[in-house]
């Protein structure tokens, strides 16, 4: 591990990330736009009430993990990202997926990528149990170069389906494993393997063809966890995006103290020792090896856990921040 003093350490910052001016731009996106309608909106998902029940939208995109799978020519797994970073969004606000429409922008138009990307979005909709129901492909060469693919998710919640929203003291989090980096934090991620590899060179340890693949690895989905969350009275639940562990703030202003984590994979260690990346910089920024995050009553947290993959991580308490692996984010 780094040491968080380390001045030559990369940040996400520095890679051309900056949470806090794309959250303030966000936020005054959202504060012009939010006149325009009325609705319900969670920290995942927008609600909007259509008679007994929610129709629930989320819109997300696969980012700078397009400039791997652009080096390697390959592009069959980033429809799944596609895919997962708007389901599990709606499966962090309790609702149940049930479509999808992509949107794909290119330089110039291309048939072998553009079947690789339509392979993944098939293979991710039938993961995630949803209906892909069209997109659209813009070729636009004075706007992008490559290209860019994103989504939008749609789902259905009755009323009091959906989650609170928000965690209680004394709560448990239960939480589950990451398949990897996901589709955040790539922009860091590559500027830190990039000062010593090449994308398509063998991967030093094990389970990957090449630096690149073990950074292709496709989004985790979640959407297999909705009924059991629901049946075991979740009141919040956290998709581990941009941010990292910082997303737990979105549960509620508590101290999220986390015991037990889900191990980290290898391949965020290769990221932080290549990078130079302090301890806090990786939990602020990558999920770490563990995806999601529900918070419920203890009572229920054993069973929940038992009847998935999940594990107990710690417990939400009164106070503020985040307390992981000896860090105070």
């Amino acid at each position: 591990m780094t040491e968080d003093g380390d001045e030559e350490g990369l940040t996400y910052a520095d890679a051309g990330v900056d949470i806090g001016e794309s959250e303030a731009a966000t936020a005054a996106l959202v504060g012009a736009a939010g006149a325009a309608g009325e609705g319900t909106d969670s920290d995942y998902a927008g609600l909007l009430d259509i008679g007994d029940r929610y129709l629930a939208l989320a819109t997300d995109g696969v980012g700078t993990k397009l400039v791997v799978a652009e080096a390697l020519a390959d592009y069959s797994t980033v429809g799944i990202d596609c895919i997962a970073m708007n389901a599990n969004d709606l499966v962090a606000a309790g609702v149940r997926p049930v479509a999808f429409v992509d949107y794909l922008a290119v330089d110039e138009p291309d048939e072998t990528f553009a079947e690789q990307v339509g392979e993944g979005l098939a293979r991710g909709a039938e993961a995630a149990n949803i209906e892909l129901v069209g997109g659209e492909t813009a070729v636009m060469p004075e706007v992008i170069r490559g290209l860019d693919l994103a989504g939008t998710c749609a789902g259905l919640a009755a009323k009091d389906g959906v989650f609170e929203g928000s965690a209680e003291a004394g709560d448990v989090l239960v939480g589950w494993p990451s398949s990897g980096i996901h589709s955040n934090g790539l922009t860091l991620a590559r500027k830190a393997v990039t000062r010593e590899y090449d994308y398509a060179d063998p991967y030093p340890g094990e389970g990957y063809e090449t630096v690149g693949h073990a950074l292709l690895e496709p989004t985790q989905l979640y959407t297999n966890l909705l009924t059991h969350m629901r049946e075991h009275g979740v009141r919040a639940a956290a998709h581990i995006t941009g941010g990292g562990w910082t997303n737990l703030e979105r549960l509620g202003e508590f101290h999220y103290e986390i015991d037990d984590p889900c191990p980290a994979d290898e391949v965020f260690e290769f990221v932080q020792d290549l990078g130079g990346i302090s301890d806090a910089e990786m939990h602020r920024t990558f999920n770490m090896g563990t995806g999601f995050v529900a918070a419920l009553d203890p009572q229920d947290a054993e069973a929940l856990a038992a009847a998935t993959d999940g594990r107990i991580l710690g417990e939400v308490q009164e106070g503020k921040g985040v307390a992981i692996r000896g860090l105070e984010l």
